[in-house]
């Protein structure tokens, strides 16, 4: 399976090739900040199958934390994914710039102790107060 994604203005456009894993709702302070919103929604991705196919000149990067990396599209704004150095093989894309309908869910939500204190997790997925390590994909 191929899909396709892109970002609010268009500029930046990406494939993933191949299944996606299950979407990580995670609830960190900088998740929140760098999406402006409760939550982000992620999904680990293998860099190898990530393929930007246009707008490479408008990707930038900002270091959030000492070895993290935020890429966002300079002209709209739009986060696209992170990246750590520890684990240079694994995007993490978000799930709300994929065109296609997702067969995949969320799988559990992550960091809770830092979730903002008027939103209420109510759907039932495990909840980890801090990260938790699952294999890479």
């Amino acid at each position: 399976m191929t899909y396709t994604a892109h970002c609010l203005c268009e500029g930046v456009k990406f494939r993933i090739s191949g299944e996606l894993q299950p979407i990580q709702v995670c609830h960190c302070v900088q998740c929140r900040k760098a999406q402006g919103t409760v939550f982000a929604t992620n999904m680990p991705v293998a860099r190898s199958a990530f393929h930007l196919d246009s707008g490479a000149e408008l990707v930038t990067e900002y270091e959030s934390s000492p070895g993290k990396k935020r890429a966002f599209c300079k002209r709209c704004g739009s986060p696209l994914y992170s990246r750590r150095d520890d684990l240079p093989e694994v995007l993490r894309i978000r799930a709300g710039l994929i065109n296609e309908p997702l067969a995949v869910r969320p799988a559990a939500h992550f960091y809770v102790a830092s979730k903002a204190n008027w939103w209420s997790i109510e759907d039932g997925l495990p909840q980890f107060a801090a990260a938790y390590t699952a294999p890479n994909p």
